[in-house]
């Protein structure tokens, strides 16, 4: 038995060798997701606080209080205004194109003060029609900063209040959920392109074949380039954290050997998809068409690119099922959340079940040639 966990050490060891000596996987299997994590964070911190409205501002008015509205647009951060614009119609033209949000207008007589001192004036929005929700959400924006210049002039207390109150929990950003579905695509990668694209190149060169004329037991091999994928995988997935916490302020508030142990874990489940298709499939023509018909739906329906739960009720259903889903619900859990490894017992034991049955299949379709 000793000299069987020997013979996997050294497999292990040549195929993790292999790996880092190999610039085009350490491109695909480290600095690749990356460089999604660049991009799918910058999106995520864009969409978050730093929401504004690109809006065109015309005083007609040139009152002392249309002054002040006009000071108030201008440095608000939820509004952007272009400056260059003067003129209706060239708002107009700018809002058919799709190149501003509104367009605000303050009417000559804004800001026009009554009998008794008190001013009076109505501001006009313009939006597309197919631009509603952000008109009224800008509406109702503008709206909510007059009402504070209006208790200057008059003062009213309603019957019906609303207090707001903020909960003790807190809530997901967007780059917690870009980050764990980013997660799952490395693991994807490493545990699926990584034996897909090996094993085949391995047959064609006749290495494999000249293995299987050897002691060398299939149950050895897997177990080889489990470790080797999970030492490869890990550093992948170590370098993203690094990033995502230096770059992109990501709080882990999870424990980080609960989420090492995780990791490991996943890795070596969708890696059964991989040892799988790269153990069935002849050359790269049957390998390449299979694992993307795979992976593919796996990226769109598990949370990968955005979150489960802006799908229909019943995708969500049926994506709960699938093996990268778990990966990425207790991925987000334990970083984001701070759950426990008992906490998401139901993300494990259904990653458990996929692993009996992966590889259940891998085993019985591996080919040495």
């Amino acid at each position: 038995m000793r000299k069987r966990l020997f013979t996997v050490l050294v497999f292990a060891r040549l195929a993790t060798k292999r790996f880092f000596r190999d610039r085009l996987a350490l491109f695909f299997g480290i600095l690749f997701p990356v460089l999604f994590l660049f991009v799918f964070g910058a999106f995520s911190s864009n969409s978050g606080s730093n929401t504004h409205f690109n809006v065109a501002l015309i005083n007609y008015a040139h009152t002392p209080l249309s002054r002040e509205a006009t000071g108030l647009i201008n440095h608000s951060k939820t509004f952007k205004v272009n400056t260059s614009i003067t003129t209706v119609a060239e708002a107009k033209s700018k809002l058919n194109e799709n190149q501003l949000d509104g367009l605000i207008i303050l009417p000559i007589n804004f800001g026009k003060l009554l009998v008794g001192g008190k001013p009076t004036g109505t501001a006009q929005v313009y939006y597309t029609i197919n631009n509603i929700q952000a008109g009224q959400t800008l509406t109702a924006v503008l709206s909510a900063q007059f009402s504070a210049v209006n208790r200057h002039y008059v003062s009213y207390s309603g019957p019906l209040k609303v207090n707001g109150q903020a909960t003790a929990n807190k809530s997901l950003t967007p780059f917690d959920y870009t980050f764990a579905g980013l997660l799952g695509f490395s693991i994807a990668g490493i545990g699926i392109f990584g034996p897909v694209n090996v094993f085949p190149e391995l047959k064609k060169q006749g290495i494999l074949r000249r293995l299987h004329t050897t002691p060398l037991k299939v149950w050895q091999y897997f177990t080889a380039t489990m470790i080797a994928q999970a030492i490869t995988g890990m550093v992948s997935l170590l370098v993203m954290f690094v990033v995502a916490i230096a770059v992109f302020h990501l709080k882990v508030t999870g424990n980080y050997l609960s989420i090492a142990l995780f990791m490991v874990y996943s890795i070596i489940a969708i890696l059964g998809i991989g040892l799988a298709i790269g153990g069935w499939a002849k050359n790269e023509r049957q390998a390449a068409p299979l694992s993307n018909i795979v992976v593919f739906p796996m990226l769109f329906l598990s949370g990968t690119f955005f979150p489960r739960y802006l799908m229909p009720h019943w995708l969500q259903t049926v994506s709960t099922y699938l093996p990268l889903t778990p990966v990425i619900d207790g991925a987000r859990l334990l970083t984001t959340e701070g759950y426990s490894l008992l906490q998401i017992g139901p993300q494990i034991g259904l990653l458990t079940g996929w692993i009996i049955i992966i590889y259940f299949i891998a085993f019985r379709v591996f080919q040495w040639e």
